[in-house]
């Protein structure tokens, strides 16, 4: 091949693309009206346009006349390829299959002006690949012996394994500039599995699935450009690779009984499908012939059609709206120009399919016989003026179009080229114009598919996508516990500490643990408590892990036979708020306990979920929303344990969960409103109106008769917190009070700093004023009591004097037996307990099942009074997941939550931790009785420790009213 410039010498015309003659001029109109026809859904038939001389003396005019139409046409931004003089070929057929390989340089095609992106060839490639390959081998392959498939084996394998030293690529292509397109069934296949990769990591962290598919697709790219191998790997799931197999053109050449088949599921059977065409085809191309040159005249139109496919991932087709054209000034047998003609259109009579190319070649005078004939029957009756030539021309193309079918027929009597339209060029026409007349010029307005759908708008669109990715994956880091790139388990929910920490809000599923969120500086599995008398045997994450055991042995061997409890509590802790984790330890151990034995013991199983509402319950109202939208696609959940703090926030948790009707029974929570208001709320806790009731059986032996006697109520500051309990306990001790005949001082406030109550002052102004109190009642919190103790001690009005302290039963989580905490000299402690363990003791099994089920408890000798257990708020939990559970499960079947909500009415159930829980007496709006109660006495002994003594007590289902007498204080 020579002269292999891209721009042909001596372009007339002007740099704008105006051609110089009037035969230029009407035939640029003649191609700009059939452009503006592809532009549409037509698809018009692309003729070869050959044009000629009248006269022998004009074949160079009308060669400069073939290249003005390339000027003209490159300027307009088409798709122009221009053949050359000569190519090398020792046959004329040769020399224009040489022609076509050069044309299968991208970079032949479309000059700066021309849109969007280069084409691509790679059916065409894959056809010179076995070219080269076949010149390769040369004589070395001879025709195998007749009866010899071992000599044939052995020529297949020769040529397979030359294809595979050429990477199936024409012979020296650079290996990173194949020409293939990106996306291809050989590139979607490895996406699509980086796109299953990417879906199975989609929980993870949203670097480790883009770190994961970054490296699977350098894995793929190394096998399929590093790695040496008999082909690229998917070789057979290319494009050429499946247009190779199943065009019916090669049918003739294929002479093997191989398989002719490609499956994406049977990779061996496609490859032996693919080597056997090549060595077919290989084989074919030995043989001479016009079959080489039609093969790749045939991959050439293919190739084009492919990349001017409108319905195609990139809408390539609507952003090229010219067709491709080829020019040939010069169409003899030096370049072999007059056989690609007859090729082109013998390739073309053979398919079904109209293919984009637009071909325009000059031949010399003498040359037009070796067309054959033309398309026009007959030459135009004489009229009296003869029609211009731009009218003839576009006559001559509409009889063309007319009767194409026709001339394909096989009928014909004379062989003819029926997809060649030869235009004779008048020797008048060929002159340059006088004035310079401007042609015809199709829409040069970008299509919408090349705006919206463009490399630039999709740069735009990924960058957008990017930062709107990350931006929403830090959005949901920031909102939710868990997520990953896109998604996120909305079940649970980020929120603010009031000390600056986070916590996790809501109900934990699919892998959620709230111990993970508990706070530094103490390592998973040793936080579960904040000091040191707060210890527990077990931890959060132990009892977590334990309960998502059981709840996953539930899910796959009684599926449809099962219940689901939702346990909702303090699971979060806040060490600059003074805030401590052992209520929530203390209850999710009973609930553990409760479960385990369930599902010992019953057909019938109990699934629990943990939900989490906050340091101190701070965030309940978001808990329950959580919890109502769980249960809503959920219909397994029964019922809510738990919610046993009393805050101001507690009337629109029990109402969110009313209407999503669940029902709620709580160990722990005493307010006197929420059995008045709310139908579904259940406790197993003493009201603080009741309590505070009992503990007048104290007062009234502590009130002198016939003397002024001073008392006061000490009570936290709320107006800034959500606390409802101590209000409670302020306004039912100071009517208790008054009604025992004290005469009662201002009540006094104290508010909180850091987590830590301000009581100095308080202290001064009770110890230093004339009217010293006998007795306090300290409507308070349990962490709130050492400090109390430590200004009454140091305070000279009330150091050493008898005080007396009245309380409720938060102080029964307070461990004064165990050195924790102890009372100023002189001060009488006296508060209400919920739980009456040691009576009840002697009729359950509550204690031999927590040493067989709780962590750090198993092989112990437990009691009533073991530290772990002294509290009863595990025993208080126990016994409210035990009472739903009977509710959910009556007739030993799984019930819905509307009749599990009915069935507590009908609760009774006795041999547990606390008594008899027994619900059957509860009012629908009212306090019910039988109560589990406890009045203990705490004194300071000799060495500064402190002792306690229960007063009186009942267990739970026991309605016997408590008296004074029995209630001696001593």
């Amino acid at each position: 091949m020579v002269n292999d410039d891209r721009t042909p010498p001596d372009c007339p015309g002007g740099h704008d693309g105006n051609p110089e003659s009037g035969a230029g001029v009407h035939l640029q109109n003649q191609l700009e009206i059939l452009i503006q026809d592809f532009r549409t859904s037509i698809e018009p038939p692309m003729p070869v346009f050959v044009v000629h001389g009248q006269q022998s003396g004009d074949d160079d005019a009308v060669a400069g006349l073939v290249r003005q139409l390339y000027a003209g046409q490159e300027a307009h931004g088409t798709r122009c390829a221009v053949a050359q003089d000569a190519y090398e070929g020792a046959t004329e057929v040769r020399r224009a299959a040489a022609m076509v390989r050069a044309l299968s340089d991208p970079k032949k095609w479309g000059g700066p002006k021309a849109v969007y992106r280069r084409y691509a060839f790679p059916r065409l490639r894959l056809v010179h690949a076995i070219d080269d390959a076949v010149a390769a081998l040369g004589d070395s392959w001879p025709a195998p012996a007749p009866g010899s498939p071992e000599a044939g084996q052995d020529q297949r394998q020769r040529l397979l394994n030359q294809l595979a030293q050429q990477r199936w690529r024409p012979k020296n292509t650079a290996r990173w500039h194949s020409g293939l397109p990106l996306f291809d069934m050989a590139h979607i296949l490895p996406a699509s599995l980086v796109t299953v990769l990417a879906a199975l990591l989609a929980r993870s962290e949203w670097y480790v699935a883009v770190g994961a598919g970054l490296v699977f697709l350098l894995l793929l790219t190394v096998l399929n450009y590093v790695l040496p191998g008999r082909a690229p790997i998917f070789l057979w799931l290319r494009r050429e690779s499946r247009w190779f197999m199943t065009t019916t053109f090669l049918r003739a050449a294929a002479v093997q009984e191989d398989p002719t088949e490609v499956s994406l599921l049977r990779p061996v059977r496609s490859w032996k499908a693919i080597a056997a065409r090549a060595y077919d085809v290989a084989e074919a191309l030995r043989a001479g012939g016009d079959f080489h040159l039609q093969l790749c005249v045939l991959a050439l139109r293919e190739d084009l059609r492919d990349n001017h496919r409108r319905w195609s991932w990139d809408l390539r087709g609507f952003k090229r709206p010219r067709p491709p054209m080829l020019f040939l000034p010069h169409a003899d047998d030096r370049n072999g120009g007059i056989e690609l003609i007859r090729a082109v259109s013998d390739v073309r009579s053979r398919r079904s399919e109209l293919d984009p190319l637009l071909v325009v070649a000059a031949v010399r005078t003498d040359d037009v016989p070796r067309l054959e004939r033309s398309v026009v029957q007959a030459a135009p009756a004489p009229e009296a003026a003869p029609p211009k030539f731009g009218e003839r021309l576009r006559t001559w193309y509409r009889e063309w179009a007319r009767n194409l079918r026709a001339e394909q027929s096989p009928s014909r009597e004379r062989s003819v080229l029926p997809w060649v339209m030869k235009i004779p060029l008048p020797h008048d026409q060929l002159d340059p114009v006088e004035e310079h007349r401007r042609h015809l010029r199709a829409s040069a307005r970008p299509t919408l598919a090349r705006l919206v759908w463009a490399l630039h708008t999709l740069v735009l669109v990924i960058a957008l996508l990017a930062v709107g990715t990350v931006m929403r994956a830090d959005a949901l880091h920031d909102q939710y516990c868990s997520a990953s790139v896109l998604t996120a388990n909305r079940d649970t929910r980020r929120e603010q500490t009031p000390g600056g920490g986070t916590e996790c809000i809501g109900i934990a599923t699919d892998g959620v643990r709230f111990a993970d969120w508990l706070p530094a500086p103490q390592p998973r599995g040793e936080v579960a408590m904040l000091k040191a008398k707060d210890e527990k045997p077990w931890t959060v994450d132990q009892l977590e892990d334990r309960i998502a055991g059981q709840n996953a042995d539930v899910l796959a061997h009684h599926a449809g036979k099962y219940v689901t409890v939702v346990y909702a509590g303090p699971l979060s802790a806040d060490p600059a708020a003074g805030s401590s984790l052992v209520k929530g330890a203390e209850e999710l151990a009973g609930v553990y306990l409760a479960q385990a034995v369930i599902n010992e013991n019953s057909s019938v199983k109990l699934r629990v979920l943990i939900a989490n509402g906050g340091v101190d319950l701070g965030r309940q109202k978001v808990m329950a929303e959580q919890i109502a939208a769980y249960a809503a696609h959920d219909p397994t959940v029964v019922g809510v344990v738990g919610t046993g703090r009393d805050l101001k926030s507690s009337r629109a948790t029990t109402r969110t969960l009313m209407e999503a009707g669940l029902p709620v029974v709580s160990g722990t929570n005493s307010a006197t409103y929420l059995p008045r208001e709310f139908a579904n709320w259940f406790s197993l806790a003493a009201t603080d109106e009741w309590q505070t009731r009992q503990l007048g059986l104290i007062a009234a032996q502590l009130r002198t008769p016939d003397r002024r006697q001073y008392a006061l109520v000490l009570a936290r500051d709320t107006a800034k917190t959500d606390d409802v309990y101590t209000d409670e306990q302020a306004r039912y001790g100071e009517r208790m009070l008054r009604r025992h005949g004290f005469t009662l001082l201002d009540s006094r406030r104290y508010t909180l700093s850091g987590g830590k109550p301000e009581l100095r002052s308080h202290a001064q102004e009770i110890c230093s004023d004339g009217r010293v109190p006998s007795v306090i009642y300290f409507a308070g919190r349990v962490e709130d009591v050492d400090p109390l103790m430590a200004q009454l001690g140091t305070e000279s009005g009330c150091a050493g004097k008898p005080l007396a302290i009245l309380t409720g039963d938060d102080l029964s989580k307070a461990d004064f037996t165990g050195g924790g905490a102890s009372l100023a000299p002189e001060v009488t402690l006296y508060h209400a307990a919920l739980a009456e363990l040691r009576t009840a003791a002697t009729r359950t099994g509550f204690y031999l099942d927590a040493a067989k089920y709780l962590p750090g408890l198993k092989g112990r000798r437990l009691r009533y009074d073991s530290p772990a257990l002294a509290s009863g708020q595990t025993a208080l939990a126990h016994d409210a997941t035990r009472a739903l559970f009977w509710a959910a499960t009556r007739d030993d079947r799984p019930q819905s939550r509307a009749s599990t909500w009915v069935n507590l009415r009908n609760v009774k159930i006795e041999g547990m931790a606390t008594g008899t829980i027994d619900f059957t007496r509860a009012p629908l709006y009212g306090d019910r009785t039988g109560h589990s109660i406890v009045l203990k006495e705490v004194r300071r002994a000799g060495d500064g420790t402190s002792t306690t003594r229960v007063v009186c007590s009942r267990t739970a289902g026991d309605t016997d009213r408590l008296t004074e007498k029995e209630c001696r204080i001593g």
